[in-house]
């Protein structure tokens, strides 16, 4: 009778444990779904995307359309790197013109989508003109020191054969305003879209890792002054507060 009992009171804590690990992970599964909704990339850069976040036990399934091509990465990597999330099954769907690469229309997307992540660039104040490759940049920047970022910027586009930057500028100095209260998750995400953009650091071996703004980089370069670009880019990312850069360099390379 006493063993009969013990078995009954084993499975009934078992059948209790087995409850509130379910219950904590359903807690789990609707905080990563509000996280992501919240997050400063969805709300900001895929606020007019259709995209429906389910998360079933730290697996994330992305459903719905966007209207830029580079929000199918951009909505992966900001959701893959929340707190809980094991898995992310990316099935976002573009439904807008494909352009060739290398076209005038696909370099103009990605001369806006590299200056769209940059704090010290307006990519809004920016109009991006280009004609066999050639990119021609005219608006407003605060000032010299910006304009000649965006150009520079601009430059180091995939396909950019010249820049040619006609923007007018109000002063001569650049002064960084503090960086943004922005969610970890969005600002790896824009980190690494920003390095893929660049044409300088889109090989380079770069691993993006972000608690309270600060942003950590591991991984390898080839020499001393690719590090340093990829510390530089990511420095200049919207919500960055500083960059620990920790990449090490291939003595193979040198």
């Amino acid at each position: 009778m006493f063993g009969k009992s013990m078995k009954f009171f084993a499975a009934h804590v078992f059948l209790l444990l087995l409850t509130a690990v379910n219950l904590h992970a359903s807690e789990m599964d609707r905080l990563i779904e509000k996280s992501a909704n919240d997050s400063y990339v969805f709300k900001t850069y895929l606020q007019n995307d259709n995209i429906t976040t389910l998360s079933n036990d730290g697996v994330v399934t992305l459903n719905g359309t966007v209207n830029e091509e580079f929000h199918i990465l951009m909505a992966q990597e900001t959701v893959a790197n929340l707190p809980g999330v094991k898995r992310v099954q990316n099935n976002l769907v573009f439904h807008g013109e494909r352009f060739s690469k290398s076209s005038d229309k696909w370099i103009s997307m990605n001369v806006m989508s590299a200056l769209l992540f940059h704090h010290n660039v307006n990519a809004f104040k920016t109009n991006v003109n280009v004609y066999n490759g050639v990119v021609t940049l005219k608006g407003e920047a605060a000032s010299l020191a910006q304009k000649e970022l965006t150009g520079e910027y601009a430059a180091d586009v995939f396909g950019v054969k010249e820049v040619k930057n006609e923007m007018t500028y109000l002063n001569n100095s650049l002064e960084r305003t503090p960086a943004e209260k922005i969610d970890d998750a969005s600002i790896t995400a824009q980190v690494i879209l920003a390095l893929l953009t660049h044409r300088s650091t889109s090989a380079i071996k770069t691993i993006v890792q972000t608690k309270n703004g600060v942003v950590t980089l591991t991984g390898s370069a080839k020499n001393d002054a690719e590090k340093k670009l990829v510390g530089k880019l990511a420095n200049d990312i919207r919500g960055v507060a500083m960059v620990v850069n920790k990449m090490a360099v291939d003595d193979k390379s040198r």
